[in-house]
This record gives C-alpha cells, structure tokens and sequence, in this order.
C-alpha cells in the first residue's frame, strides 16, 4: 500500500483576536489582546495615571489628554491599515485596567508601516514590550509589509534597547530635535 505524502500547510497568519494569558516576573497575570472599543474608559483613565515623563517619550511632546477622536480611532482600528494591542487585567473590556498599548498604522500607498507602543510605570521592566513587538511585527509581515518603523526620542533608552534587541536599525532625523527613527526590515 502506498503512503500518501502530506502536503506541509502554509503558515497561518497570526489571529488577530486571540488572547494570550501572561505572568508577570512580578506574579501578576495580564492578558494581551486586540483593543476592544469597551477599552476607551480604562485607557483614558489609565493615562491620567501616567508621568509627564512617559507622555513626553510616546508621543515626543506633552500631551495633557487623550482627544476624544484619538481615543475612539485607538480602540477601533481600521482591520486592514491598522491593529492595535493591549496588556490588561483579566477582565472585560471596559473593566479590565489597561496597562500597556501597542500599536501599528499602514503608511498609506506603501509597503510601510509606523508603531508605537507605550508601556505604563505599573507594568515596565517585565518583557510587555518585547510580546507586543513580537504582534505588531506578526501583524505587519502577515499583511505583506516591507518596513516596520517608528519615532523616537534619544532619551528613551528603554524603547531603543527593545528595538535593538529586536533587530531594528537606528537612523538620525536631521532636525528633529532630539529623535532617532528605527526601522526593521521584515523581508
């Protein structure tokens, strides 16, 4: 009898809704998934939470609030230009804090995309950014994209040495007073 060969399945793209449970070095469980628009509240809330410090470092000035457009486009991302995670208690949206929130946004026309990705005082220091990366890049290179890349400020040493770690490639902005964008390369 002759054995039939199996053909090796592609592999599949990331899930997009999936929820990975996560504990902390500290002990404490977090989940990571997709932004839900119940998120609006306890992101909000969790920003008043926030130093000025680590405003300043994810959005490279101050910021005194989250507008209101902001935050509905934040928990309610274009499926196909845009994603978005979060790190958060074991709750449901709209109950659960939220705690860290990455996202990434296709540069219109390209092959392109900018992250960001901002993880609170509460939870830093215990690899949330380096899961969150690891999404938004499964994210970017299941949507075909070429180039992953952001914006930031040369003091924030945390987010370089994740990118570095990461394997992006850190490159000048002539008169940006003070930023250095990083890039990975997904090809």
């Amino acid at each position: 009898m002759e054995k039939k060969r199996r053909r090796k399945k592609p592999a599949a793209a990331p899930d997009p809704g999936r929820c990975e449970a996560v504990r902390l070095p500290d002990g404490r469980e977090l989940w990571l998934r997709p932004v839900h628009p119940g998120d609006a509240g306890p992101i909000a809330g969790a920003f008043d939470l926030l130093s000025e410090d680590e405003v300043r470092r994810r959005y490279l000035h101050p910021v005194k609030a989250l507008a209101p457009v902001y935050l509905a486009q934040l928990v309610a991302p274009d499926p196909g230009r845009s994603y978005v995670v979060v790190a958060a208690e074991p709750l449901p949206p709209g109950e659960a804090l939220v705690g860290a929130v990455a996202r990434v946004d296709l540069d219109p026309g390209t092959e392109s995309a900018e992250f960001a990705i901002l993880v609170s005082h509460f939870v830093a220091g215990q690899g949330l950014g380096k899961l969150m990366m690891k999404r938004i890049v499964e994210w970017a290179q299941a949507h075909g994209l070429k180039r992953l890349w952001g914006d930031v400020l040369e003091d924030n040493a945390a987010m370089l040495a994740l990118a570095q770690a990461v394997g992006f490639r850190r490159e000048h902005i002539p008169g940006s007073g003070g930023q250095v964008r990083v890039t990975l390369d997904l090809r």
